[in-house]
């Protein structure tokens, strides 16, 4: 098993980079996977994935790109929810980057 280090502690991650316990995320641990991307969290990266936490919570599923567009478009607005914004702020895959991002499994029908 993998592990990433944050403020001195060692998380497991799968051999994806996925937190392997879902408790041990924390905004830190989301802008060390960044980091790990080149990738730096603004707002917008915080907003789709809080939004993803919150989704999460309520649908106990991880969701895939197409829903996550849907979802995103009703609750953020459809200038946020299309395929074009979310990839550019998550250019791995916005629903697969974003939810490792957000302490999440990885999305069924994720490659």
């Amino acid at each position: 098993m993998a592990t990433i280090n944050v403020a001195g502690k060692d998380i497991e991650v799968d051999e994806e980079g996925y937190l392997v316990n879902r408790a041990d995320w924390n905004e830190e641990v989301a802008k060390i996977m960044a980091k790990g991307d080149n990738c730096d969290l603004t707002d917008s990266h915080w907003e789709v994935i809080n939004f993803l936490r919150e989704y999460y919570e309520e649908y106990q599923i991880a969701p895939a790109v197409r829903v996550l567009t849907k979802a995103i478009g009703k609750k953020l607005g459809a200038d946020k929810g299309n395929s074009k914004y979310l990839y550019e702020l998550f250019p791995y895959g916005p629903a697969k980057q974003a939810c490792k991002y957000a302490g999440l499994p990885k999305p069924t029908g994720c490659v």
